[in-house]
Protein backbone atom coordinates (compact mmCIF):
# COMPACT_ATOMS: atom_id res chain seq x y z
CA UNK A 1 0.00 0.00 0.00
CA UNK A 2 2.60 2.39 0.94
CA UNK A 3 5.82 2.72 -0.55
CA UNK A 4 9.15 4.47 -0.74
CA UNK A 5 8.82 7.41 -3.25
CA UNK A 6 10.89 9.84 -4.82
CA UNK A 7 10.68 13.66 -3.23
CA UNK A 8 11.65 14.70 -7.12
CA UNK A 9 8.75 12.55 -8.75
CA UNK A 10 6.35 14.70 -5.98
CA UNK A 11 4.72 17.32 -8.55
CA UNK A 12 4.74 20.54 -6.67
CA UNK A 13 3.68 22.44 -9.46
CA UNK A 14 0.40 20.92 -9.49
CA UNK A 15 -0.13 21.05 -5.65
CA UNK A 16 1.01 24.98 -6.20
CA UNK A 17 -1.58 25.53 -8.74
CA UNK A 18 -4.44 23.84 -6.87
CA UNK A 19 -3.64 25.81 -3.77
CA UNK A 20 -3.33 29.05 -5.29
CA UNK A 21 -6.42 28.72 -7.33
CA UNK A 22 -8.45 27.41 -3.98
CA UNK A 23 -6.99 30.46 -2.10
CA UNK A 24 -8.04 33.04 -4.63
CA UNK A 25 -11.80 30.97 -4.72
CA UNK A 26 -11.75 31.47 -0.82
CA UNK A 27 -10.79 35.39 -1.07
CA UNK A 28 -13.68 35.75 -3.68
CA UNK A 29 -16.31 33.92 -1.96
CA UNK A 30 -15.72 35.65 0.96
CA UNK A 31 -16.54 38.90 -0.82
CA UNK A 32 -19.77 37.16 -2.37
CA UNK A 33 -21.00 35.68 0.76
CA UNK A 34 -18.50 36.38 4.03
CA UNK A 35 -20.83 33.90 5.84
CA UNK A 36 -19.44 30.53 4.33
CA UNK A 37 -16.06 31.75 3.68
CA UNK A 38 -14.46 29.72 7.28
CA UNK A 39 -16.72 26.82 5.71
CA UNK A 40 -14.58 26.72 2.40
CA UNK A 41 -10.98 27.46 4.36
CA UNK A 42 -12.08 24.58 6.27
CA UNK A 43 -12.59 22.85 3.09
CA UNK A 44 -8.77 23.71 2.43
CA UNK A 45 -7.70 22.29 5.10
CA UNK A 46 -9.50 18.99 4.72
CA UNK A 47 -8.60 19.03 1.23
CA UNK A 48 -5.10 19.27 1.54
CA UNK A 49 -4.86 16.48 4.08
CA UNK A 50 -7.03 14.34 2.27
CA UNK A 51 -4.91 14.89 -1.04
CA UNK A 52 -1.37 14.43 0.82
CA UNK A 53 -2.45 10.95 2.45
CA UNK A 54 -4.09 9.93 -1.02
CA UNK A 55 -1.27 10.80 -2.89
CA UNK A 56 1.49 7.98 -0.16
CA UNK A 57 -1.06 5.29 -1.31
CA UNK A 58 -0.27 3.21 -4.21
CA UNK A 59 -3.26 3.67 -6.58
CA UNK A 60 -2.56 -0.04 -7.55
CA UNK A 61 -3.66 -0.88 -4.10
CA UNK A 62 -7.05 1.45 -3.94
CA UNK A 63 -7.69 0.35 -7.78
CA UNK A 64 -7.99 -3.60 -6.32
CA UNK A 65 -11.51 -1.98 -4.75
CA UNK A 66 -12.69 -0.40 -7.25
CA UNK A 67 -16.13 -2.91 -7.37
CA UNK A 68 -16.37 -1.87 -4.08
CA UNK A 69 -16.38 1.44 -4.78
CA UNK A 70 -18.71 1.55 -7.20
CA UNK A 71 -21.48 -0.11 -5.89
CA UNK A 72 -21.09 1.81 -2.47
CA UNK A 73 -21.24 4.97 -4.89
CA UNK A 74 -24.64 3.26 -6.14
CA UNK A 75 -25.51 2.77 -2.73
CA UNK A 76 -25.02 6.66 -1.83
CA UNK A 77 -27.08 7.81 -4.99
CA UNK A 78 -29.37 5.81 -3.31
CA UNK A 79 -30.03 6.83 -0.02
CA UNK A 80 -30.04 10.84 -2.19
CA UNK A 81 -33.23 9.27 -3.58
CA UNK A 82 -35.27 7.61 -0.27
CA UNK A 83 -33.20 10.07 2.28
CA UNK A 84 -32.16 13.03 0.34
CA UNK A 85 -32.23 16.58 1.32
CA UNK A 86 -34.44 18.47 -0.94
CA UNK A 87 -33.35 22.16 -1.90
CA UNK A 88 -34.60 24.35 -4.50
CA UNK A 89 -37.09 21.14 -5.97
CA UNK A 90 -33.34 19.08 -6.31
CA UNK A 91 -32.69 16.07 -4.01
CA UNK A 92 -28.65 16.26 -4.45
CA UNK A 93 -27.53 15.88 -0.95
CA UNK A 94 -27.94 13.31 1.95
CA UNK A 95 -27.05 13.48 5.98
CA UNK A 96 -25.38 10.38 6.88
CA UNK A 97 -23.31 10.00 10.77
CA UNK A 98 -23.94 14.18 10.96
CA UNK A 99 -22.45 15.09 7.62
CA UNK A 100 -23.79 16.83 4.73
CA UNK A 101 -22.74 16.12 1.61
CA UNK A 102 -23.18 15.85 -2.46
CA UNK A 103 -22.52 11.90 -3.08
CA UNK A 104 -22.92 13.18 -6.71
CA UNK A 105 -19.85 14.83 -6.46
CA UNK A 106 -17.95 12.16 -5.49
CA UNK A 107 -19.63 10.04 -8.02
CA UNK A 108 -17.10 11.98 -10.54
CA UNK A 109 -13.90 10.77 -8.93
CA UNK A 110 -15.48 6.98 -7.83
CA UNK A 111 -16.11 6.21 -11.58
CA UNK A 112 -12.74 7.37 -12.74
CA UNK A 113 -10.72 5.59 -10.25
CA UNK A 114 -13.61 2.11 -11.35
CA UNK A 115 -13.21 2.52 -15.41
CA UNK A 116 -9.40 3.27 -14.57
CA UNK A 117 -9.54 0.10 -13.24
CA UNK A 118 -11.89 -1.97 -15.71
CA UNK A 119 -10.80 -0.65 -19.23
CA UNK A 120 -6.96 -1.39 -18.08
CA UNK A 121 -8.27 -4.94 -17.24
CA UNK A 122 -10.28 -5.31 -20.06
CA UNK A 123 -7.34 -3.31 -22.83
CA UNK A 124 -7.14 -6.25 -24.97
CA UNK A 125 -11.10 -6.60 -25.69
CA UNK A 126 -12.02 -3.01 -24.97
CA UNK A 127 -13.41 -2.84 -29.00
CA UNK A 128 -15.61 -5.58 -28.85
CA UNK A 129 -19.31 -5.86 -28.08
CA UNK A 130 -19.52 -7.52 -24.83
CA UNK A 131 -17.05 -5.08 -23.18
CA UNK A 132 -18.55 -1.88 -24.83
CA UNK A 133 -22.33 -3.06 -23.72
CA UNK A 134 -20.48 -3.75 -20.22
CA UNK A 135 -18.93 -0.07 -19.30
CA UNK A 136 -21.79 1.53 -21.29
CA UNK A 137 -24.30 -0.16 -18.73
CA UNK A 138 -21.77 0.39 -15.81
CA UNK A 139 -21.67 4.12 -16.73
CA UNK A 140 -25.28 4.37 -17.36
CA UNK A 141 -26.64 3.35 -14.00
CA UNK A 142 -24.75 5.79 -11.56
CA UNK A 143 -25.76 8.90 -14.53
CA UNK A 144 -29.24 7.75 -14.45
CA UNK A 145 -29.51 7.87 -11.07
CA UNK A 146 -27.63 11.15 -10.92
CA UNK A 147 -30.18 12.81 -13.88
CA UNK A 148 -33.25 11.89 -11.51
CA UNK A 149 -32.53 13.88 -8.58
CA UNK A 150 -32.60 15.91 -11.17
CA UNK A 151 -28.92 17.12 -12.00
CA UNK A 152 -28.63 17.22 -15.80
CA UNK A 153 -25.14 19.56 -15.82
CA UNK A 154 -23.71 17.12 -13.30
CA UNK A 155 -24.89 13.80 -15.55
CA UNK A 156 -23.38 15.41 -19.20
CA UNK A 157 -20.10 16.30 -17.50
CA UNK A 158 -19.67 12.75 -15.97
CA UNK A 159 -21.04 11.33 -19.42
CA UNK A 160 -17.96 13.75 -21.11
CA UNK A 161 -15.77 12.56 -18.97
CA UNK A 162 -16.55 8.78 -19.44
CA UNK A 163 -16.35 8.94 -22.79
CA UNK A 164 -13.06 10.64 -22.63
CA UNK A 165 -11.57 7.62 -20.34
CA UNK A 166 -13.08 5.47 -23.56
CA UNK A 167 -11.32 6.92 -26.01
CA UNK A 168 -8.32 7.22 -24.16
CA UNK A 169 -8.59 3.44 -23.51
CA UNK A 170 -8.30 2.82 -26.81
CA UNK A 171 -11.25 2.63 -28.08
CA UNK A 172 -11.64 2.23 -31.88
CA UNK A 173 -11.31 5.10 -34.43
CA UNK A 174 -13.73 2.97 -36.64
CA UNK A 175 -16.38 2.79 -33.59
CA UNK A 176 -15.76 6.50 -33.06
CA UNK A 177 -16.37 7.82 -36.81
CA UNK A 178 -19.59 5.58 -36.74
CA UNK A 179 -21.07 6.77 -33.47
CA UNK A 180 -20.54 10.64 -34.55
CA UNK A 181 -21.97 9.15 -38.09
CA UNK A 182 -25.65 8.43 -36.15
CA UNK A 183 -25.03 10.71 -33.29
CA UNK A 184 -24.88 13.85 -35.00
CA UNK A 185 -28.12 13.56 -37.18
CA UNK A 186 -29.26 12.11 -33.79
CA UNK A 187 -28.26 15.14 -31.66
CA UNK A 188 -30.10 17.58 -34.06
CA UNK A 189 -33.29 15.84 -33.91
CA UNK A 190 -33.09 15.88 -30.09
CA UNK A 191 -32.46 19.41 -30.05
CA UNK A 192 -35.67 20.17 -32.73
CA UNK A 193 -37.58 18.28 -30.29
CA UNK A 194 -36.70 19.79 -26.58
CA UNK A 195 -37.94 23.41 -28.49
CA UNK A 196 -41.02 22.29 -29.08
CA UNK A 197 -43.24 23.81 -26.92
CA UNK A 198 -45.14 20.71 -25.77
CA UNK A 199 -41.68 18.85 -25.27
CA UNK A 200 -41.58 15.88 -22.44
CA UNK A 201 -37.83 15.36 -22.67
CA UNK A 202 -36.33 17.95 -20.25
CA UNK A 203 -37.91 18.98 -16.81
CA UNK A 204 -39.75 22.34 -17.30
CA UNK A 205 -37.11 24.38 -15.52
CA UNK A 206 -34.42 22.80 -17.70
CA UNK A 207 -36.73 23.57 -20.81
CA UNK A 208 -37.18 26.95 -19.70
CA UNK A 209 -32.94 27.63 -19.52
CA UNK A 210 -32.91 26.50 -22.62
CA UNK A 211 -35.66 28.99 -23.99
CA UNK A 212 -34.24 31.99 -21.80
CA UNK A 213 -30.59 31.80 -23.31
CA UNK A 214 -31.94 31.72 -26.81
CA UNK A 215 -34.45 33.95 -26.48
CA UNK A 216 -33.39 36.04 -23.41
CA UNK A 217 -36.27 39.51 -24.41
CA UNK A 218 -39.10 36.73 -23.83
CA UNK A 219 -37.95 34.98 -20.95
CA UNK A 220 -36.91 37.30 -18.91
CA UNK A 221 -37.62 35.95 -15.50
CA UNK A 222 -35.32 33.15 -16.50
CA UNK A 223 -32.12 35.09 -18.42
CA UNK A 224 -32.03 37.58 -15.61
CA UNK A 225 -28.78 35.80 -14.02
CA UNK A 226 -26.68 35.58 -17.23
CA UNK A 227 -27.47 38.71 -18.32
CA UNK A 228 -26.55 40.18 -15.05
CA UNK A 229 -23.01 38.22 -14.89
CA UNK A 230 -22.62 39.82 -18.06
CA UNK A 231 -23.14 43.06 -16.39
CA UNK A 232 -20.79 42.34 -14.14
CA UNK A 233 -18.15 40.95 -15.74
CA UNK A 234 -18.08 43.81 -18.50
CA UNK A 235 -18.17 46.33 -15.42
CA UNK A 236 -15.01 45.13 -14.01
CA UNK A 237 -12.83 46.02 -16.93
CA UNK A 238 -9.10 45.85 -16.71
CA UNK A 239 -8.41 45.60 -13.17
CA UNK A 240 -11.52 44.83 -11.33
CA UNK A 241 -14.22 46.68 -8.69
CA UNK A 242 -11.61 45.04 -5.90
CA UNK A 243 -12.75 42.28 -3.41
CA UNK A 244 -15.32 43.76 -1.10
CA UNK A 245 -16.13 47.20 -2.41
CA UNK A 246 -18.86 48.90 -1.17
CA UNK A 247 -19.63 50.71 -4.99
CA UNK A 248 -23.31 51.31 -5.02
CA UNK A 249 -23.12 50.82 -8.95
CA UNK A 250 -21.67 46.46 -8.13
CA UNK A 251 -23.92 44.13 -9.66
CA UNK A 252 -23.26 42.19 -6.49
CA UNK A 253 -24.14 44.60 -4.26
CA UNK A 254 -27.19 45.26 -5.93
CA UNK A 255 -28.04 41.60 -4.71
CA UNK A 256 -29.00 41.08 -8.36
CA UNK A 257 -26.87 37.81 -8.91
CA UNK A 258 -27.82 33.94 -7.92
CA UNK A 259 -25.69 31.93 -6.43
CA UNK A 260 -22.80 34.54 -6.77
CA UNK A 261 -20.73 32.00 -4.02
CA UNK A 262 -21.26 29.07 -6.36
CA UNK A 263 -22.85 28.88 -10.01
CA UNK A 264 -21.54 32.38 -10.92
CA UNK A 265 -18.71 32.88 -8.66
CA UNK A 266 -17.36 33.64 -11.86
CA UNK A 267 -19.21 36.63 -12.41
CA UNK A 268 -18.01 37.70 -9.12
CA UNK A 269 -14.19 37.44 -10.31
CA UNK A 270 -14.70 39.28 -13.51
CA UNK A 271 -16.28 42.33 -11.42
CA UNK A 272 -14.61 42.62 -8.31
CA UNK A 273 -11.06 41.77 -10.23
CA UNK A 274 -11.19 42.61 -13.52
CA UNK A 275 -10.07 41.16 -16.44
CA UNK A 276 -6.88 39.84 -15.84
CA UNK A 277 -8.24 38.44 -12.52
CA UNK A 278 -10.22 36.66 -14.65
CA UNK A 279 -7.28 35.27 -17.24
CA UNK A 280 -5.43 34.57 -13.82
CA UNK A 281 -8.03 31.77 -12.73
CA UNK A 282 -8.76 30.38 -16.66
CA UNK A 283 -4.49 30.22 -16.35
CA UNK A 284 -4.33 28.74 -13.40
CA UNK A 285 -7.16 26.03 -14.56
CA UNK A 286 -5.12 25.63 -17.33
CA UNK A 287 -2.18 24.94 -16.00
CA UNK A 288 -3.47 22.27 -13.55
CA UNK A 289 -5.38 20.35 -16.74
CA UNK A 290 -1.97 20.38 -18.17
CA UNK A 291 -0.01 19.36 -15.67
CA UNK A 292 -2.34 16.53 -14.99
CA UNK A 293 -2.57 15.49 -18.74
CA UNK A 294 1.87 15.79 -18.90
CA UNK A 295 1.89 13.28 -16.14
CA UNK A 296 -0.68 10.76 -17.68
CA UNK A 297 2.59 10.99 -20.41
CA UNK A 298 4.85 9.58 -17.55
CA UNK A 299 2.38 7.20 -15.87
CA UNK A 300 3.50 3.89 -15.66
CA UNK A 301 0.64 1.88 -16.87
CA UNK A 302 -2.73 2.33 -18.29
CA UNK A 303 -4.72 2.94 -15.16
CA UNK A 304 -2.74 5.73 -14.08
CA UNK A 305 -3.28 7.21 -17.40
CA UNK A 306 -6.28 7.19 -17.17
CA UNK A 307 -6.70 8.33 -14.18
CA UNK A 308 -4.70 11.80 -14.65
CA UNK A 309 -6.66 12.10 -17.87
CA UNK A 310 -9.98 11.64 -16.37
CA UNK A 311 -9.08 14.82 -13.65
CA UNK A 312 -7.44 16.88 -16.65
CA UNK A 313 -11.29 15.85 -18.63
CA UNK A 314 -13.29 16.54 -15.41
CA UNK A 315 -12.02 19.89 -14.17
CA UNK A 316 -11.60 21.00 -18.12
CA UNK A 317 -14.96 20.28 -19.07
CA UNK A 318 -16.43 21.83 -16.15
CA UNK A 319 -14.78 24.73 -15.73
CA UNK A 320 -15.26 25.33 -19.58
CA UNK A 321 -18.85 24.62 -19.04
CA UNK A 322 -19.33 26.77 -15.98
CA UNK A 323 -17.45 29.71 -17.69
CA UNK A 324 -19.32 29.53 -20.58
CA UNK A 325 -23.33 29.54 -18.95
CA UNK A 326 -21.57 33.18 -16.78
CA UNK A 327 -20.48 34.21 -20.47
CA UNK A 328 -23.74 33.78 -21.65
CA UNK A 329 -21.92 31.31 -24.42
CA UNK A 330 -24.26 28.56 -23.22
CA UNK A 331 -27.92 27.56 -20.84
CA UNK A 332 -27.72 28.24 -17.38
CA UNK A 333 -26.51 24.76 -16.01
CA UNK A 334 -25.68 24.85 -12.25
CA UNK A 335 -22.36 23.64 -12.51
CA UNK A 336 -19.90 25.00 -10.33
CA UNK A 337 -15.84 26.49 -11.31
CA UNK A 338 -13.46 23.66 -10.23
CA UNK A 339 -11.36 24.69 -7.02
CA UNK A 340 -12.86 28.23 -6.83
CA UNK A 341 -17.07 27.75 -6.06
CA UNK A 342 -18.33 27.49 -2.40
CA UNK A 343 -18.83 23.75 -1.69
CA UNK A 344 -16.99 21.36 0.76
CA UNK A 345 -17.80 18.14 -1.27
CA UNK A 346 -16.92 19.43 -4.53
CA UNK A 347 -13.69 20.75 -2.88
CA UNK A 348 -12.56 18.37 -0.91
CA UNK A 349 -13.47 15.79 -3.68
CA UNK A 350 -11.17 17.72 -6.20
CA UNK A 351 -8.31 17.27 -3.75
CA UNK A 352 -8.63 13.73 -3.85
CA UNK A 353 -9.01 13.32 -6.96
CA UNK A 354 -6.01 15.67 -7.22
CA UNK A 355 -4.16 12.72 -4.40
CA UNK A 356 -4.59 9.80 -6.81
CA UNK A 357 -2.96 12.16 -10.18
CA UNK A 358 0.33 13.24 -7.50
CA UNK A 359 0.43 9.26 -6.70
CA UNK A 360 0.87 8.56 -10.59
CA UNK A 361 3.39 10.75 -10.77
CA UNK A 362 5.34 9.28 -7.61
CA UNK A 363 5.60 5.67 -9.89
CA UNK A 364 6.38 7.16 -13.15
CA UNK A 365 7.43 4.41 -16.50
CA UNK A 366 10.77 3.57 -16.17
CA UNK A 367 12.62 3.84 -19.65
Amino acid sequence: MLKQYKLRNYNFRLVFYVIVLTIIGILVIGSARQSVQDKQILGLVLGMIAMIAISLIDYSFVLRFSWLFYFLNIVLLTFVKYMGDNTKGSTRWVTLAGIRFQPSELSKIILILFFAYFFMKYQEKLNTPNILIVSFVLAGIPLIMIKTQPDLSTTIVTALVFISLLFIAGLSYKIVLGVLAISIPAVIIFISLILQPDQKILDPYQYKRIMAWLQPEKYADAAYQQLNSKMAIGSGQLLGKGLNNSEITSVKNGNFISEPQTDFIFSIIGEEMGFVGAVVVIVLLLLIVLECIWMAGKARDLAGRLICCGMASLIGFQAFVNICVTTGLMPNTGLTLPFVSYGLTSLVTLFMGIGFVLNVGLQPRKY
